[in-house]
């Protein structure tokens, strides 16, 4: 293999190009990327550079002192066919590739002039814009509506949160997104909870049923799509780009990436992998899975180039992880809920915040299958509980729930092990 093509230049796609030469590999590499950048960080937008602590969120990952990695920044992807990935700027050979061009917010009927949070660039934007008095309306009580919410409260900005859902983190259900809604009272942020928009004009939105909601400013959250329409249907898609535990992909066409043809890998939001954990196909749109793919892409592609048979090469098999502060809470979940699931609450998770206290109250909450193995956990304001959890988890765990519901008892206890 003489050439990797990396097409991505965020955290996956850095990263995927440090593991290539991590782990050996010394021919060309080429990192194409539609932003001017090279690969940064992403969850301190909404945090570190929203709020003006940082400029910057650049990865030191040093390519440009890398052997043979060349930079195509700024270049937008057109389409793929085997061996060849077609760019703004002409085409560029491959013999081995990496798919990590993310993906892209979701944007809503009305006025181009909603903001998004995604770049480096909307951040330093949306920063410009909060002062003390903006009339700032954010759609989605999600982690970036949240987030954002947050920032633009402490600056004094007069914050309204649009949500069409019942409750905040739709994500985690009602019994655990229904206690966030009075976070939201103690910053000063009015919740608007089954307000469908409509549409967003020039000077506010407009919900369904009529009512017109001013707004100097107007911040669209409402997550994020795999940004996989450039492939033009050359790559099987299924909630993002297809592909095996090993994070091979399979061409529309039948070509078999590891059978002839150039082997292509997909890593990163823009990815949909087989996850042996769960016995199903997996799409996470977090920083975890960006930092952790790589390496097993890496290694898949290696490994195929060395003769590697594809049942030998590793997998990728990771418990889903994601974490975001919020309100003076840092929120942390892990695993996925099984759908007969019985919640369990570790502390009280209606318990407020006293007026004197300089943090919230901590809580977490456990999803138990039937067989009473945990499956998932969120912890809200208490870290500590998540190190152990996330071991529990990894093990699939069978803890005693009574214990788990004591929060004098740590979680660590709870381990086979221990």
């Amino acid at each position: 293999m003489e050439h990797v093509v990396v097409v991505g230049a965020g955290l996956a796609g850095g990263r995927t190009v440090v593991e290539l030469r991590e782990q050996g590999y010394t021919g060309r590499i080429t990192l194409i990327g539609a932003e001017e950048h090279p690969p940064y960080d992403r969850p301190p937008l909404s945090k570190a550079v929203l709020t003006g602590r940082t400029d910057s969120t650049h990865l030191p990952y040093g390519l440009h002192d890398l052997d043979s990695v060349e930079l195509l920044l700024g270049r937008q992807a057109t389409g793929l066919e085997p061996g060849v990935v077609h760019t703004d700027a002409g085409p560029v050979e491959y013999d081995g590739l990496v798919i990590a061009s993310g993906s892209a917010p979701i944007r809503l009927p009305g006025a181009p002039a909603q903001r998004v949070l995604r770049t480096i660039d909307d951040s330093l934007a949306l920063r410009e814009t909060l002062r003390r008095g903006l009339r700032l309306v954010i759609v989605g009580a999600g982690w970036i509506g949240a987030e954002v919410a947050t920032v633009a409260a402490k600056l004094g900005a007069e914050v309204t949160v649009v949500e069409g859902g019942g409750f905040p983190l739709a994500p985690l259900g009602a019994e655990v997104g229904g206690h966030a809604v009075h976070w939201y009272e103690e910053a000063g942020v009015t919740l608007r909870v089954d307000a469908m928009v409509d549409k967003i004009g020039e000077d506010g939105l407009l919900l369904v049923g009529g009512e017109f909601i001013p707004a100097d400013e107007i911040v669209v959250g409402v997550g994020v799509r795999p940004d996989v329409a450039w492939l033009g249907g050359s790559l099987v898609l299924e909630r993002g780009i297809v592909t095996d535990e090993h994070l091979l992909t399979t061409w529309a066409s039948g070509v078999a990436g590891a059978q002839g043809a150039a082997p292509v890998v997909a890593v990163g939001d823009c990815a949909a992998w087989w996850s042996l954990r769960y016995g199903t196909r997996m799409h996470v749109e977090h920083w975890d899975s960006a930092q952790g793919a790589p390496a097993v892409a890496a290694s898949t592609l290696l490994g195929l180039a060395a003769g590697q048979a594809v049942a030998d090469l590793p997998a990728y098999n990771p418990v889903p992880y994601f974490w975001s502060e919020q309100f003076g809470r840092m929120v942390q979940f892990a695993g996925l809920p099984a759908d007969d699931a019985h919640l369990v609450f570790r502390g009280d998770p209606a318990a407020r915040r006293a007026p004197d206290a300089k943090k919230a109250p901590g809580w977490s909450a456990g999803w138990f299958a039937p067989d009473g193995a945990l499956t998932a956990l969120v912890t809200v304001a208490r870290p500590i509980d998540m190190v152990a959890g996330r071991r529990l988890l990894a093990a699939a765990a069978h803890p005693d729930r009574a214990q788990f519901a004591d929060p004098a008892v740590p979680l660590k206890s709870l381990l086979p092990d221990s």
